[in-house]
C-alpha cells in the first residue's frame, strides 16, 4: 500500500515507511513548531525531505548549502529547490565560502553556521539531518582504525544542538539503513545527486563504506548501536570531568592548579579544559596524553603556550614567559 505525498499526487511512498518515520519524528519533535531540513540532494537527504513532508505536511522548511566545492553543487541545489516547489515546501539555497585548511572540517563548520543563520532568520525552531545507521557504523570503524578514544568513537545522538548555538538538532533516521532510504527515493521516481567522492578510494570513509557493503557477516545496526552506547559513555565522562574540575581545579596567581583524583580518562578531559581555558585553543588529544604522562612521571612539560609543572600536591599550569627579542 502506498500513500500520496501531500501536494504532489505523482509521488507516492510506501505507507508503512511513512508511518514508521512519523513515529520516529513524533518522538523527537512533538508539537507543531516548524522543523528545518538540511537537504543536499543526495539520496539520504532527499528521503528525509519526502518522508518529513508526507508525515508532517506544512510543518517543514528545507535548506541546501552550496559549498562551491564541485561544479555540480549549484545544479544539485537547484534540483532540490525545484522539488521543494513541487511539494510546496519553503526552500533556501545557502552559499558559503570555505577558508583554506581541512576541507571536510571547514565545510562542516560553514554548513552548520549557514544553517543556523537561516533558521534564525526564518523562525525555524529545529534542524533535522539525514544521518542514518550506516553513517554511524562507518564512523565507528573509521575511528577505531585511527585509534580514537571514547570521544572519537562516540556516535552522533538523536537529539543535540546545532554547533555553537542553542538551536535544536535532531536525527530521526538513525534507526534506518541506507538502502531503505534509497527505496524511498526510488518509490518517488527521483534521481538523487551523485557525489563522486563517496566512491573515491583516496578517502578513508569511501573505502570503509565499500568494505562494510561487502562484509555480510558484519551487523551494521549492531555497530551503530555500539556507537550510541559509546556516546552515552562519552556523556558520562564529560559529567565526571565536570565534577573533577569542581573538586580538583583551583585558581593560582599565575594560572591554575589541578589536584588529580580521577582515573586517566577523566583527568585527560580536565587537562584539555585547562589548556583550552588558559591557551585559548582546544589541544589535540595526543598532545594532552603526552602532557599527562609527563606529569605523572613528575616531569615538567609544555603544551601550546603553557608550561605545566608537578607540585607536591598536584600540577600547576601557567603561560610560558615571553622571550625578549
Amino acid at each position: 500500500m502506498t500513500r500520496p505525498v501531500p501536494g504532489s499526487p505523482a509521488i507516492e511512498l510506501p505507507a508503512e515507511l511513512v508511518a514508521r518515520f512519523a513515529a520516529d519524528l513524533a518522538r523527537l519533535w512533538p508539537g507543531d513548531a516548524r522543523l528545518g531540513l538540511a537537504v543536499s540532494g543526495g539520496p539520504d537527504s532527499l528521503a528525509l525531505l519526502l518522508l518529513a513532508h508526507a508525515a508532517a505536511p506544512g510543518r517543514i522548511a528545507a535548506a541546501t548549502v552550496d559549498h562551491g566545492l564541485r561544479p555540480a553543487n549549484a545544479e544539485e541545489a537547484a534540483m532540490v529547490a525545484d522539488l521543494c516547489a513541487t511539494l510546496d515546501v519553503p526552500h533556501a539555497t545557502l552559499a558559503v565560502t570555505l577558508p583554506s585548511g581541512n576541507v571536510q572540517a571547514e565545510a562542516r563548520a560553514a554548513r552548520y553556521a549557514a544553517l543556523a543563520e537561516w533558521m534564525t532568520a526564518s523562525s525555524t525552531a529545529g534542524l533535522a539531518t539525514a544521518h542514518h545507521a550506516d553513517d554511524q557504523a562507518e564512523t565507528l570503524v573509521l575511528r577505531l582504525n585511527r585509534g580514537s578514544g571514547v570521544a572519537g568513537l562516540a556516535g552522533v545522538r538523536e537529539r543535540g544542538m546545532v554547533p555553537q548555538t542553542s538551536l535544536a538538532l535532531i536525527r530521526p533516521l538513525l534507526g534506518w539503513r541506507r538502502r531503505e532510504l534509497a527505496q524511498v527515493v526510488e518509490a518517488a521516481d527521483l534521481t538523487p545527486a551523485d557525489d563522486p567522492s563517496n566512491r573515491d578510494d583516496r578517502f578513508d570513509r569511501a573505502r570503509i563504506r565499500k568494505v562494510l557493503a561487502d562484509a555480510d557477516w558484519l551487523d551494521v545496526p549492531a555497530l551503530a548501536a555500539s556507537a550510541s552506547h559509546l556516546a552515552d559513555a562519552d556523556a558520562a565522562l564529560d559529567w565526571a570531568a565536570a565534577q573533577e574540575w569542581q573538586e580538583g581545579v583551583t585558581r593560582a596567581p599565575m594560572g591554575l592548579v589541578y589536584r588529580p583524583q580521577a582515573p586517566r580518562a577523566i583527568a585527560l578531559r580536565v587537562l584539555a579544559r585547562i589548556v583550552t581555558e588558559l591557551d585559548g585553543e582546544a589541544p589535540r588529544g595526543s598532545a594532552v596524553a603526552r602532557l599527562f604522562d609527563s606529569l605523572v612521571a613528575r616531569q615538567p612539560a609544555s603544551i601550546g603556550d603553557l608550561v605545566a609543572r608537578p607540585l607536591p600536591e598536584g600540577w600547576s599550569f601557567s603561560k610560558a614567559p615571553q622571550r625578549r627579542s
